[in-house]
Parts: C-alpha cells; sequence; structure tokens
C-alpha cells in the first residue's frame, strides 16, 4: 500500500531513527522552570515535537506562549514525543519518564505513525486506553486538565500528494477512533484537521521537510483551540 511514497518513506524513518539516543533532551532545555508557575506536559510524535521546524515554533510551545501573553503564568511545556512514534512507542516512553509527576496541562497527539506503518486501528484503540488512563493520571485536576488534538491529514502535503485520497482516508478512519475513545474519557477533542488540509494549497503551511506543518501552520492550530484550553487553566 506505501509503493508509491517507498522511497520518500526510507528518509521519513531514517529522520525518526536519527537521533534516538537525544529523544527526550531537545525539549527539556526550554523549560521555563519558574516553580510557581503552572505545568504542562505534551505527548506525542513528530507533531508535538516540531519535525523540521525551530523549538519555540511548536506548537506547544506557542501555546504556553500565547497563554503567558494571555495573563497565564505556564512554563513551556516538557515534552514527550519523538518523530516516528507510534502509541506502542509513546506508552514506552511515558512509562520511563513521567514516574508520579503531576501536571495542571496534559496533551495528547498520537496516531499517524500507527497508520503510516500500517498497524491495525484495534491496536491503535486498545493503546489509547492506556494513554488516556495514564494521561489522565497525570493531570493534577484529572480529566479537566487533558486535551486531544485530532491527526492532520499529511496527504495534503507535498510527500502525500501522490496518495492523498488513501492517506485521508485512513486518517479520516483513525481521527474517528481517537475522538470516540476521547469522547469515552470525556477528555476535550480539538480538531485541527480541516486546517491541516489548507497545505494543499498554500505551501507555506509545510515545513521545508515537504511533510511536517510549518510554524505557521502550528500557530493555526493553537488560534483555533486557545480558548478552549484557556477555561481549563
Amino acid at each position: 500500500m506505501r509503493s508509491i511514497l517507498a522511497v520518500l518513506g526510507l528518509v521519513f524513518l531514517m529522520m525518526s531513527c536519527s537521533n534516538s539516543t537525544d529523544a527526550l533532551k531537545p525539549e527539556e532545555n526550554i523549560i521555563l522552570d519558574n516553580p510557581s508557575s503552572l505545568s504542562y506536559l505534551a505527548l506525542g510524535d513528530s507533531y508535538t515535537i516540531g519535525e523540521s521546524v525551530t523549538e519555540d515554533l511548536r506548537w506547544p510551545v506557542q501555546l504556553s506562549k500565547k497563554l503567558r501573553d494571555r495573563g497565564v503564568g505556564i512554563n513551556n511545556p516538557r515534552i514527550i514525543a519523538k518523530t516516528g512514534w507510534t502509541t506502542d512507542n509513546l506508552l514506552n516512553a511515558m512509562d520511563a519518564n513521567v514516574d508520579n509527576e503531576k501536571y495542571d496541562l496534559v496533551s495528547v497527539l498520537i496516531g499517524v505513525n500507527n497508520q503510516y506503518q500500517n498497524k491495525s486501528i484495534e491496536e491503535y484503540e486498545t493503546d489509547l486506553n492506556t494513554i488516556f488512563s495514564e494521561a489522565i493520571g497525570f493531570s493534577k485536576i484529572g480529566k479537566e486538565g487533558v486535551f486531544v488534538v485530532s491527526i492532520p491529514d499529511y496527504g495534503a502535503t507535498p510527500f502525500g500528494a501522490s496518495n492523498a485520497e488513501e492517506i485521508g482516508r485512513e486518517i479520516a478512519e483513525f481521527n474517528a477512533v481517537l475522538q470516540k475513545v476521547a469522547n469515552q474519557y470525556e477528555l476535550s477533542f480539538y480538531n485541527i484537521t480541516p486546517i491541516s488540509k489548507m497545505a494543499k494549497s498554500d505551501k507555506s503551511l509545510v515545513a521545508i521537510d515537504g511533510l511536517h506543518p510549518s510554524g505557521k501552520m502550528y500557530n493555526l492550530w493553537v488560534n483555533n483551540f486557545i480558548d478552549e484550553v484557556l477555561k481549563k487553566l
């Protein structure tokens, strides 16, 4: 099913493995560690770590800055994410890195690599139940402090253009499961997928790698849901 994207796929996977020993280091360097400020844990994959954009343009970092601009004392996020991660990779990293810490805000965006690697949607749903349960446990106020972001449609990017229809259909299927399980746990679900489709006609919304969102795209995501996040704080 992925034969059309084989060559580019190899590049994509190489990027995901290129700095595995430093997977959790860069994001730690940008935490504004003020004990009196609110804390934020961002869980995900390449979209959360901001593959191909600078640290300040990652959407969780942009979200923290915009919240501070609105008068909220919040540190930059602790990010547990890496390019290429599936749900099982994220679960392993959560188990290894979070321990008993509690956060004022927790976000989850995961699933594109389950789709890309042709993993079953049933496995995805099972893993989401565990991820959301643990995310709620990481939150100081339980489910009210957690939100879920939908999977963007990378079929709208140059990388996915040759197989856009199939990618879009499969991403929609995974997002349906993501929203269903989020609803079961009564978690806020923010649908940025329609925004991601704008990349088809506006290449400034795509990073230099031709696959991931640019900082401009991430800014649109944050503007889409910041008012709702603000209510949680």
